[in-house]
């Protein structure tokens, strides 16, 4: 007999298909899930990733809660089975003379050893509801590994992105200054030619300076990601530093991927897994708070020899024991046994509501990253043509003005259109590249089970 609800697990209808479309081709298939940021084609993302998954201290949290929940579920099963105590004990012992007593002053000693022998049997299966939902425990545990494990991926390969796009920028600002530079020489020889007044030569310095002040604040940008890596990483930044290197260019995976279907993230994703476990852990301390309502059935027994003298102590003569069933019912207790049931109850009831949020926020995340995907590649088509429009409008202005055909006003603001369309540009790519390793997140991460780096 099992007292309390069976589990049911729970289904919730997802969506057939994904509301914004933004990975053609979809197929169920899992595979481009797997060590999805090699799709990057970058070595030094692998290497941050592996280091992540050996030094991050989150995950080593993880880790921990995990091994408590195995221990605690070992104990849940040791309930079901017999206990044997052993005791012994040696004492000597002298009363008093003043007593009155005819053995006033006798010394005496008492020898023990012996054991003792209990089990309590689960007539009405509160045990086995008590081991039911420690396994739960175990699994919601597994999976939050799991899920922090998602997430810690996912963040170093977003945050290295944003180092690399940080790179990028630096790389366009000092190109898009040497270019002002040769515009500056220009301005400078027209002016001692007595063509031009000292005014564009002011006004190109201006500008330099302004262009080069972006560097300081692009280092800085720079700097506080690396503090956030560092942490992920479970390092110094000085460390982190030589990790990641210096290098423009912005890692972009393959366009391709097999999204799957809405359905699929009940099945793949780590944190809703964890939820629905949480609702079954829940449901089965129904039971066991339901077991206080029944009598509880004991067997127990005790064996021992006693002498008061040592040499005695192992002489069958010296053999004490006793045996029997007996059992202990809760009659009163002013309603705290159904008001532990109800919590239990409500309890579920809250677990339930949570995995639906779970859910709902998982299906919601998915949608709104492809979202991200979908007008962040418009997005990036338009800035590509703006940045060779402006590059091909800055080679002919500085050649008019240099023919004397042009004011350098026309100069200066082809250069700043410029040095915002690069910028704009590369912001857009770290934004899509970056969008693509939260859509890998939002969609379960990558295989199933940790990689063999993860030591459970």
């Amino acid at each position: 007999m099992m007292i309390g609800p069976d589990y049911v697990e729970p289904t919730l209808a997802a969506p057939d298909a994904w509301h914004d479309a933004a990975m053609s081709g979809q197929s169920s298939k899992r595979d481009a899930l797997r060590q999805w940021w090699e799709s990057y084609g970058d070595t030094t993302l692998n290497s941050l990733i592996a280091t992540a998954e050996e030094s991050n201290r989150n995950l080593a949290v993880a880790r921990e809660r995990l091994v408590q929940a195995r221990a605690s579920r070992q104990i849940s099963q040791s309930l079901l089975f017999p206990f044997v105590d052993g005791s012994g004990s040696a004492t000597r012992a002298r009363s008093s003379e003043n007593v009155g007593l005819p053995s006033g002053g006798t010394t005496m000693e008492n020898w023990l050893a012996g054991f003792d022998v209990g089990w309590e049997v689960d007539v009405w299966g509160s045990g086995s509801r008590l081991v039911e939902a420690s396994k739960a425990n175990v699994a919601s545990a597994d999976e939050l590994l799991r899920d922090v494990l998602v997430s810690v991926r996912a963040e170093v390969a977003v945050t290295y992105l944003e180092i690399r796009t940080i790179d990028e920028q630096i790389a366009i600002t000092q190109r898009n200054l040497k270019t002002q530079q040769e515009s500056l020489g220009i301005a400078n020889k027209r002016f001692d030619a007595g063509l031009v007044t000292e005014i564009d030569v002011e006004q190109a310095k201006a500008n330099n300076a302004n262009t080069a002040a972006l560097l300081p604040r692009f280092r800085q940008q720079r700097a506080a990601a690396i503090s956030r890596l560092a942490v992920l990483l479970g390092k110094f930044p000085d460390e982190t530093v030589n990790l990641v290197g210096y290098r423009s260019g912005i890692p972009m995976p393959s366009k391709t991927l097999s999204a799957g279907l809405p359905a699929d993230l009940l099945r793949i994703r780590p944190d809703v897994r964890a939820a629905e476990r949480q609702v079954a852990a829940a449901n089965a301390q129904i039971g066991v708070a339901k077991g206080d309502l029944f009598p509880r059935f004991t067997l127990g027994g005790t064996f021992a020899l006693q002498a008061l003298d040592s040499g005695d102590l192992l002489n069958s003569a010296s053999r004490s024991y006793g045996f029997g069933p007996a059992f202990r019912w809760n009659l009163f207790n002013a309603g705290r046994v159904r008001s532990q049931i109800r919590i239990e109850e409500s309890r579920t009831r809250e677990a339930y509501s949570n995995y639906e949020n779970t859910v709902l926020s998982a299906v919601a995340e998915v949608e709104s990253t492809m979202a991200d995907i979908s007008e962040e590649r418009k997005r990036l088509a338009l800035l590509n043509d703006a940045v060779t429009s402006a590059r091909k409008s800055r080679e002919l202005i500085t050649k008019n003005y240099s023919d004397g055909l042009l004011p350098f006003q026309n100069v200066l603001d082809s250069e700043r259109v410029v040095l915002q369309s690069e910028g704009d540009r590369a912001e857009s790519r770290g934004r899509l590249a970056a969008a693509y390793s939260r859509l890998y997140k939002a969609l379960g991460g990558s295989a199933p089970r940790p990689s063999k780096s993860i030591k459970l």
